[in-house]
């Protein structure tokens, strides 16, 4: 059972359903090391609740363009796990905000299981998300995570059976990703996500009871997650937010124009 004084069930408590958390998924390394610290610490003060800090791996089977390219950055910029883990602990020195490591389970396993949750807890990790590990073939996990109070948060998705759902909101813990979309990540254009997110958030409704759900995957705009997270209790953004590093890293104050694209999805443009 997830501790009560884990930083993500405290986020969920104290904002009671009063407003929508944002979290922001930005992949470790990149655009570089350093620029990873300041951008979490910068997407707290600029709206942002939660961290997903991707863990770039060279076969990133649930991601798209977006994010397999800030992957493939940081790769060969030389980021490892156990840099991975040192931006934890260097963000902890100055903030709680609730950081979940979002990766592949190919990494851990080649890092170790047991002390990858150990080095996991003690940097600060509050969560853990490992797309390519269904709650069917957890058990890889399930002891360590436990032992090291690191929550696992699976992911339900529009293809997702009412069963499956109930499924894994029992074995979840934190909160259920609701993927908004089939397919990899990124921001979608059009209206391609409204037509299919209301009838899966109503399933997510009836059947993910145990946990506060999350919804993401195509969010690019404060209109869109205003629309797309009415009825959850917040909405995750990824690929909208490397896109913008992207096209204004290297620029003189690229980091203000980052931060002023985070506080426009939370609280819309100024």
């Amino acid at each position: 059972m997830i501790k009560t004084d884990n930083r993500i069930t405290q986020l969920f408590e104290r904002n009671e359903g009063s407003e929508k958390i944002m979290s922001l998924f930005l992949t470790a390394g990149y655009p570089d090391l350093e620029a990873t610290v300041d951008l979490i610490l910068g997407f707290e003060k600029n709206g942002a609740e939660m961290i997903e800090l991707g863990m770039p791996f060279s076969d990133p089977l649930a991601d798209g363009p977006t994010i397999q390219y800030s992957s493939n950055v940081a790769i060969e910029q030389g980021i490892t796990m156990k840099k991975i883990l040192h931006i934890v602990e260097q963000v902890r020195e100055e903030s709680n905000i609730p950081i979940i490591l979002m990766g592949y389970i190919n990494p851990v396993l080649r890092y170790g299981t047991e002390e990858f949750c150990k080095d996991a807890a003690e940097a600060g990790v509050d969560g853990l998300i490992i797309p390519d590990i269904p709650v069917e073939e957890s058990k890889v996990l399930t002891d360590k995570v436990a032992k090291y109070d690191l929550p696992m948060i699976y992911l339900v998705a529009p293809n997702t059976s009412d069963e499956r759902m109930r499924k894994i909101d029992q074995q979840s813990q934190g909160f259920v990703y609701c993927v908004s979309v089939t397919g990899v990540t990124g921001a979608r254009e059009g209206d391609e996500i409204a037509q299919s997110v209301q009838r899966f958030i109503g399933r997510v409704k009836e059947n993910v009871t145990k946990n506060p759900q999350m919804v993401g995957f195509g969010i690019k705009s404060h209109e869109d997650a205003q629309r797309i997270a009415a009825d959850m209790d917040g909405f995750i953004v990824g690929s909208a937010v490397i896109d913008t590093i992207r096209e204004h890293y290297l620029e003189e104050g690229w980091k203000d124009e980052v931060f002023a694209f985070v506080r426009s999805l939370k609280y819309g443009k100024e």
